[in-house]
């Protein structure tokens, strides 16, 4: 579980980063229809997101994560030893 919350986080810093905050109903917002972000920068956010839990994202999982409640749905699925 202490796992997990630090887990999360680093993933909340990283988010506020790129001022996204995943407070309310902002965190259900689609990444390019609604933040307005472009595909670099979605891009910019996964790697930082991996980079900093020094974990890997499956290219298919991603695909389907629109949202930052969903990239954090999925990071809190990622088994721990990967």
């Amino acid at each position: 579980m202490n796992q997990q919350f630090s887990k999360l986080k680093k993933a909340v810093e990283v988010f506020h980063s790129y001022g996204i905050t995943l407070a309310g109903e902002r965190k259900n917002d689609h990444f390019i229809q609604k933040l307005n972000m472009d595909p670099v920068f979605i891009n910019g956010l996964i790697f930082e997101l991996e980079y900093n839990l020094q974990l890997f994202f499956q290219d298919e999982w991603l695909g389907k994560a629109c949202t930052p409640k969903e990239v954090i749905k999925l990071l809190m699925n990622i088994p721990q030893d990967n």
